[in-house]
């Protein structure tokens, strides 16, 4: 575990650096998407919540979550290849659960590339159920699996 790991809400600062962690680690081999105009819209919108870690300096790890009627979508998480298994993507995912319940979302939607192990895994210790592989869902070239993990029912805090 990171010890005293800090987690902040993204400033449009960080957008070049989010934009780049997508390209390499989330984006590879298909075309790039999440430049960093597209992150500084992210993180300006009210109904997106882009979270950062950063460790002197440098980009860890970041979540962008958007926020439906009753949904939360994460639509992009990383963390950096030498930071994982030390806690670091626990605790923002946690982070950004916690702000989704806050929010009002019954459950959070992902999507994760099928052949992906450690992601889907890392995703399936914390709760989250896959529910269906889409054939070519990324660039119509790339299999992906949709994830889901309830957060609440809609009988929570009823009296």
């Amino acid at each position: 575990m990171t010890p005293a790991l800090q987690i902040r809400i993204a400033s449009k600062s960080d957008a070049h650096d989010i934009a780049a962690m997508s390209r390499e680690l989330i984006e590879h081999g298909l075309p790039w998407t999440w430049r960093p105009h597209r992150v500084a819209r992210a993180i300006a919108s009210p109904e997106t919540n882009v979270a950062v870690v950063r460790e002197q300096g440098a980009l860890v790890g970041f979540g962008i979550m958007e926020y439906l009627e009753e949904d939360a979508h994460l639509v992009l998480f990383a963390v950096r290849p030498q930071s994982r298994r030390q806690g670091v993507g626990t605790e923002l995912l946690r982070w950004l659960e916690a702000s989704a319940l806050v929010a009002g979302a019954q459950r959070i939607r992902l999507e994760a590339r099928r052949e992906n192990v450690a992601a889907r895994s890392f995703y399936n210790e914390h709760g989250y159920h896959e529910l269906v592989i889409k054939s070519r869902m990324y660039s119509g070239a790339v299999d992906g699996i949709r994830l889901e993990k309830w957060l609440r029912t809609a009988t929570d805090g009823e009296a």
